[in-house]
């Protein structure tokens, strides 16, 4: 049977008895800290390990993290429970529900949390009279009361006492009931641990803890820690102080990252281990920002977030100040959601789809929370319509992958589909299915490694085709428009989409030739206003065929120049050297008497052959240049010699050195 990790997390007010229970279940006393031994409250997340079977013979491996529940510490309970896959959510009977109760719920929700269990403590309170017994009843109804219209109004409620022992086990067959109907962490190559310790050990080095979600991660591996993009290798990795050779999704992971230092200068809490291929962080994310129906109207966290309001913006265990700039409203109420922009004061490396929580920015209050929708906003672009229909598309289902992917073509008109969705929870496979399904359906436009919105790419296909003609229509001398050109006019970054949009023409009317791309039907001509500077630059070249005018002087005027392009294009010139031009007819003569010339001498220098020919050293020496790129001689010291002599000769001259 395979062994499933989960990761299970605490939460409930102050004084609750969640470290009480978690060392209950477990054995293990979560609270670490000395300062915590002498309150006798959480201050810090404490972690523990804990194995259940399952109802139907599974092994289930829960990470235990306890949190904080006093007021002041709300900021590390949310770094605890940002990558949890169930809650523990802890109330005491003689309580009830409290302020930090409902507050840690609104946090369960705004993370995206969808299964808890609530474990009644101290229910050793009922068992000494029938009028306690009732008050533990009247506890579980007003704990249900108030879970009502959530996610977990149907969540089992488990009494325990951890002085007595009730109802731990009961508890434990709780959480290992709700653990079975849960899939696995998922693993989408794209490994995450958010670093919620960070210490040094003698002789080891650097060590930082956190929970390991979206991939695998290896000994010896290479990784990267953002936001600051550090360079690291993995030395060791452990999980509940036992050495394995590699971390899975939902794993409590330690690794030991020798190379790093700690601190400010280093690695601490917030910070982000992931691997290269993950992307970079980003200080602007566009959000769907949602507000708690249950802040209670009169207190402080139900004030209206106002646009610019500065907050303190929770991202897994990362904390930093964000200003918030609302798309279309002016403020946002409780029970409200709308999309917003966040301007961070430190980046974080966000996946569309991640969530994350808002306290208000005296740290007093979680005020909302929500989804990340665009993890790498620009931002001059928040107001566009291209980027508001963008945002209102993806804020329907931002967990749906064809939602993403057309919303994010039909903004950006094509993208590379290996790079399509990297910064998402979707894993490779998944992005690459939906493409195919979603190019199948006629919704998207595969071409080579390039995927396209329909519209948007008929659009610069057509603006393509309407360039060339244009060019053939106001220039019918040339063969067609250079590939820079065009690249450039149509505004293109991408290589592999302007490879794609030639592919595309080339299936179609056109034809690329070389650095040129035209109709396939176009026929290069002289225009009536150019060919009167044509026939002047032919006869130029003729009267003196061996020593003809530079380019220069032929281009020199406004119709010459496009005249000269047209005839060298055309093969009528060649151009055998920078500024020297040459009818075609007198580099054929010229070379038939250099190679007769050679043929006869064996060899010959450049002075040789310029007297032979009758030319000057401004001709004779680009067009011996020329003929040896063109493979009909080859320059030996300062001889030339015919290319194919010097092969053979030096054939002839390896035999030697091998039978010697």
């Amino acid at each position: 049977m395979i062994e499933k990790h989960f990761i299970l997390a605490t939460a409930g007010h102050v004084d609750h008895g969640k470290s009480a229970l978690v060392k209950a279940l477990t054995g293990t006393d979560p609270d670490r800290l000395p300062e915590e031994k002498t309150r006798g409250i959480t201050i810090d997340l404490g972690f523990a390990e804990l194995n259940l079977d399952g109802p139907n013979g599974e092994k289930f491996h829960l990470g235990v993290v306890d949190v904080p529940g006093h007021e002041d510490f709300v900021r590390n309970m949310i770094a605890g429970v940002g990558s949890i896959d169930l809650a523990l959510l802890v109330v005491a009977a003689d309580d009830g529900w409290m302020p930090q109760t409902e507050e840690h719920l609104q946090i369960l929700k705004y993370l995206g949390i969808q299964r808890i269990v609530v474990a009644l403590t101290k229910s050793d309170l009922g068992k000494a009279c029938p009028e306690r017994s009732r008050r533990i009843d009247i506890v579980i109804s007003l704990v249900r009361e108030r879970l009502s219209e959530t996610p977990f109004s149907n969540c089992q409620i488990v009494p325990t006492s951890v002085r007595t022992g009730d109802g731990i086990e009961d508890l434990k067959s709780a959480l290992a009931s709700e653990l079975a109907t849960l899939p696995p962490p998922r693993d989408i190559g794209k490994p995450r641990l958010f670093v919620d310790r960070a210490f040094t050990l003698r002789g080891i080095g650097t060590v930082v803890t956190g929970t390991l979600s979206g991939g695998e991660i290896q000994r010896g591996q290479s990784v990267i820690v953002q936001p600051r993009n550090l360079s690291a290798r993995v030395r060791s990795i452990q999980s509940h102080g036992r050495d394995v050779n590699s971390a899975q999704p939902g794993m409590r992971t330690a690794i030991n990252l020798p190379d790093l230092s700690i601190g400010e200068n280093g690695i601490k809490r917030g910070d982000l281990i992931t691997t290269a291929n993950a992307g970079t962080a980003h200080d602007t994310i566009d959000v769907l920002l949602e507000r708690s129906t249950r802040l209670n109207r009169t207190s402080a966290a139900a004030r209206a977030i106002k646009n610019g309001s500065v907050v303190q913006v929770h991202f897994g265990t990362s904390r930093t100040p964000g200003k918030i700039t609302l798309l279309e409203a002016a403020a946002l109420g409780a029970g409200q959601s709308a999309i917003a922009r966040l301007s961070l004061g430190s980046p974080i490396l966000a996946f569309a789809g991640d969530r994350f929580v808002i306290r208000d920015s005296s740290e007093q209050n979680t005020v909302a929370g929500g989804t990340i929708l665009d993890p790498d906003a620009v931002r001059s672009n928040f107001r566009s319509a291209a980027q508001q229909q963008f945002l209102k598309t993806r804020a329907t289902a931002p967990h749906d992958v064809d939602i993403c992917i057309r919303s994010q073509l039909a903004r950006d008109g094509f993208g590379e589909a290996k790079t399509l969705l990297v910064k998402s929870n979707f894993s490779a496979n998944e992005i690459a299915d939906a493409l195919r399904k979603l190019h199948d359906s006629g919704e998207i436009v595969l071409r080579g490694s390039i995927a396209a919105d329909p519209a948007r790419w008929r659009q610069l296909v057509g603006k393509a085709a309407e360039l060339i003609d244009d060019l053939h229509h106001k220039h019918p001398e040339q063969r067609g428009i250079n590939l820079v050109d065009l690249r450039a006019r149509l505004n293109i970054e991408s290589d592999q989409a302007f490879h794609a949009l030639i592919t595309e023409l080339a299936n179609t009317e056109f034809l690329q030739v070389e650095n040129i791309v035209a109709r396939e039907s176009h026929r290069p001509s002289l225009p009536p206003r150019i060919s009167p500077a044509a026939e002047k630059i032919r006869a130029a070249l003729a009267a003196k065929p061996f020593d003809p005018p530079s380019r220069k002087d032929l281009s020199e005027g406004r119709q010459l120049d496009p005249a000269l392009r047209f005839l060298i294009e055309q093969g009528e010139i060649v151009e055998v050297g920078d500024g020297i031009v040459l009818l075609r007819d007198a580099v054929d003569q010229m070379q038939s008497l250099v190679t007769e010339f050679i043929s006869s001498n064996g060899s010959a220098t450049a002075s040789q052959l310029r007297q032979k020919i009758g030319t000057s050293r401004r001709i004779i020496i680009p067009l011996l240049e020329y003929l040896d790129r063109h493979g009909v001689t080859q320059r030996i010291g300062d001889q030339r010699v015919l290319a194919k002599k010097a092969a053979a000769a030096k054939l002839t001259d390896a035999a030697i050195a091998e039978r010697s």
